[in-house]
């Protein structure tokens, strides 16, 4: 038994508390308890455990490809030109292929443990790099997805392995160049993989399916993805560009949403990744089929994707999660108040997100869309992942204890994340990660090695 004493907690159904002992057993919460400011710290057999600051929930990265990580900072000199997505795309295939699953898991490794320090405890890895260069099988076929379960065990997070089928190189286009180390053949190709790595599950695993986008897979096997698994995780890449959009109706007829629509994609257990740029029925699908929209701001800013209408998405219907995507950015409290500054640049005015709501599509929201429904609120019977962000930084010094949270979302950084808990487990102490030590050493060596 573990008591961890809070001076402040985000409790819910979302308001701040004080003087909170959080009692945790086998991983879990085992109670919560107010106005517990005493105690006695030295009873049998307990280890306690002080938390200063606010403590959240674990948060949430619901959308990663960890690889992308090796791209900061390279793709933003004026050298490159006006560029695009789809010429940062290149950039990005570049590093695809000089991937094996030894650097991978160096790479990844290092990803994940900058995730943690930033308070992240479960990460939605997007998962589409799965052979060898040319696309042929290496003797374990699921060795790239293996060195990222081995890369979050590592770091000290859960993980979702959204294993992501990825077909063709464009609509009716055949993968070419690094995309063949993406590819299956077909759906069938791409199950009887998937459904290897499914014998891997555990307690810190969830593995789920993916699509990469209706570019990548053709329409009438979309069903076949999204039938995999009855229960799993869901995710797709939907209308972060305006060519997507347009590509999809020259060849169907109709938007992303309506054709994923059509072939059975969307409902509670799926997840649409930026829903960019979408019209009002878009907006209506995606929301009446109560799909959850994973927002990445700050990849959508990077890339010049544009803001997606994240208000409306959730009046009808859809849960809000987070994702840092291509990790430009790995800072889960800038995503979720770049949710509602990016709506008040859309809309010019402020207000549109509640503290509580983007606190909600940071923690709650996001594991549930990853498959761990147990996570992410600090409840008795919940999984005992901790996050205590500091209030005594030049970001989050002054203000009362009632305005405790909004300073942490609107002004807090990852670097105020001081301590984290992952499963009942300290991961990181006093801003150190206690698995990994270095983080930025492991970051740098890893770059090199993939430069």
């Amino acid at each position: 038994m573990t008591t961890y004493l809070c001076e402040l907690a985000w409790l819910p159904p979302g308001r701040v508390a004080s003087d909170v002992r959080i009692e945790v057993a086998d991983g879990r919460i085992a109670s919560v308890v107010e106005g517990a400011s005493g105690g006695d710290d030295h009873a049998a057999g307990v280890d306690v455990q002080r938390l200063h600051g606010l403590v959240l929930p674990g948060l949430a990265n619901a959308h990663s490809h960890a690889f992308h990580r090796a791209l900061r900072g390279r793709t933003q000199s004026p050298a490159d030109g006006r560029g695009s997505f789809w010429t940062w795309r290149e950039q990005m295939y570049a590093v695809a292929g000089r991937l094996d699953p030894d650097t991978y898991l160096d790479l990844a490794r290092a990803t994940y443990g900058e995730m943690v320090l930033a308070g992240v405890t479960c990460v939605g890895e997007f998962h589409y790099l799965h052979h060898r260069p040319g696309g042929g099988e290496y003797d374990e076929p699921n060795a790239m997805g293996l060195a990222l379960v081995q890369a979050a065990r590592d770091a000290g997070l859960r993980i979702a392995l959204l294993d992501t089928c990825y077909l063709t190189g464009g609509i009716g286009k055949p993968l070419e160049g690094v995309q063949l180390r993406f590819g299956d053949g077909d759906t069938e190709g791409w199950a009887a993989r998937a459904d290897a790595l499914r014998a891997h599950e555990a307690d810190d695993l969830v593995v789920g399916a993916a699509i990469h986008s209706v570019r990548a897979v053709p329409a009438d096997q979309l069903a076949a993805v999204a039938s995999w698994s009855p229960t799993a995780p869901l995710h797709v890449h939907v209308s972060e560009q305006q060519a997507e959009n347009d590509q999809c109706r020259r060849a169907y007829g109709v938007t992303p949403t309506r054709l994923l629509h059509d072939h059975g994609v969307l409902g509670p257990r799926a997840t649409a990744v930026h829903a960019t740029r979408l019209g009002d029925e878009e907006v209506r699908l995606l929301g009446a089929s109560s799909t959850s929209v994973c927002m990445c701001p700050t990849t959508e800013r990077d890339l010049a994707d544009g803001i997606g209408p994240a208000r409306l998405l959730r009046d009808a219907g859809s849960p809000i999660t987070l994702g840092s995507d291509s990790h430009a950015v790995v800072d889960l409290l800038e995503e979720a108040r770049a949710v509602e500054l990016d709506e008040r640049l859309a809309t010019g005015l402020r207000g549109a997100f509640t503290t509580a709501e983007l606190l909600d599509a940071a923690t709650r929201a996001g594991h549930t869309s990853l498959g761990f429904a147990d996570a992410g609120v600090l409840a008795p019977g919940a999984r005992a992942d901790l996050v205590a962000v500091r209030l005594d930084s030049v970001r989050t010094a002054g203000g009362s204890v009632a305005e405790a949270a909004d300073r942490v979302v609107f002004a807090a950084t990852a670097s105020d994340v001081t301590d984290v808990v992952v499963s009942g487990r300290r991961v990181v102490g006093d801003g150190h990660h206690l698995l990994l030590g270095d983080v930025a050493r492991r970051l740098s060596g890893a770059i090199a090695a993939v430069s």
